[in-house]
């Protein structure tokens, strides 16, 4: 893979690590909820002006065109098990972000993904 193409597995990798996390952000600033048939439209509308999910369903647009131009250059094979460094990404930016947890059981899951992905990319 040349760097081009591994420039475009990261930054998709990102943007959709980033669209989770705004997702995230936004559900935290709305709250919890249910949908009902009696609340659905003004939580749907909530939900559908609330900047941060707008903001994480932007980054998914932009990592779709941007994966799309990856497996343009990059077997499917190779690229796709790479989506899964954003496991990794997230559970380190929401211990950040959110004082989401980073126990002993998540940090092994962690580190097999990432031999993983090594794997992966040297074969």
């Amino acid at each position: 893979m040349n760097a081009v193409a591994f420039a475009l597995v990261v930054f998709g990798v990102m943007l959709n690590a980033a669209a989770q996390l705004l997702l995230k952000a936004g559900t935290n600033a709305i709250g919890h909820f249910d949908f009902t048939l009696a609340n659905a439209l003004p939580i749907g509308m909530k939900v559908a002006f609330e900047p941060h999910i707008l903001g994480g369903l932007a980054c998914y647009v932009v990592s779709v065109a941007v994966w799309i131009l990856a497996l343009s250059r990059v077997e499917v094979s190779i690229a796709y098990p790479m989506l899964s460094l954003g496991y990794v990404v997230n559970a380190v930016a929401a211990y950040y972000l959110f004082g989401e947890s980073l126990n002993a059981m998540r940090l092994w899951g962690i580190a097999v993904i990432i031999v993983g992905v090594v794997l992966v990319a040297r074969s």
